[in-house]
């Protein structure tokens, strides 16, 4: 399986629905915490150029926003 990481803020729904999504499909991934995690931050605005989250990787794709269907394709669930 690719490896998925995460960029959350505590209170982002999106985020939340996302790391709801991997628990039910049996996803790991890694979180990061942008808004504790100041290396976190720069490597989200690094990749992405924006403060927007949830911001997903998966292997060397990126995702920007809970898109479950990008993430279906990308992880090969069914």
């Amino acid at each position: 399986m690719k490896n998925v990481t995460i960029f959350t803020t505590p209170t982002c729904g999106y985020c939340h629905a996302a790391k709801d999504f991997f628990a039910e499909h049996k996803v790991p991934y890694q979180e990061k915490d942008v808004a504790q995690d100041e290396a976190a931050r720069n490597e989200m605005l690094e990749k992405t150029g924006q403060m927007g989250v949830p911001v997903i990787q998966v292997g060397e794709d990126i995702i920007i926003g809970f898109d479950q269907a990008r993430l279906q394709q990308l992880l090969e669930l069914a």
